[in-house]
């Protein structure tokens, strides 16, 4: 009996739970939910002044060449596919050169349960790199309090 070859994804389990902003306002982070069926499915959120201002819908599948690719559904914005181009232990850099910003998303596992998560790409001729610290939370401390 031949055994499944394990998913290209697998090497991201790592990035599967709840990460909270460690710049932004509770309520603030990424929630990416286990490899299932293929697919790891993620959303971001952004919270300013106790209102979420923007938000994001993500996946990471494998593509018909056997490679990872993050597709982003941002608010307010056209769905965009970047593919990975690193996959390390703990570290995974998506590109897309011909997106406008970002072209290129980085993930970085750090110790303590810590994510350097960044986009970064050039804007108006320049470099530039945005950078989204995050922590690993219970998935209740996303959700902050009600309002």
């Amino acid at each position: 009996m031949a055994h499944a070859q394990e998913s290209p994804l697998a090497t991201l389990a790592w990035l599967a739970g709840c990460w909270a902003s460690e710049t932004g306002e509770v309520g603030s982070g990424e929630h990416w939910l286990p490899l299932a069926g293929g697919t790891m499915l993620g959303v971001g959120r952004t919270v300013k002044n106790g209102k979420t201002v923007s938000h994001e819908f993500l996946q990471i599948r494998v593509n018909a060449e056997g490679k990872p690719v993050y597709i982003a559904i941002p608010s307010g914005q056209k769905e965009a596919s970047f593919v990975a181009i690193l996959v390390a232990d703990g570290a995974v850099t998506f590109e897309n050169l011909q997106h406008d910003f970002p072209q290129r998303i980085l993930y970085k596992a750090l110790p303590d349960n810590r994510l350097a998560a960044r986009i970064e790409g050039l804007r108006n001729g320049a470099l530039r790199g945005i950078d989204f610290p995050m922590k690993r939370v219970s998935c209740d401390a996303l959700v902050g309090k009600p309002s």
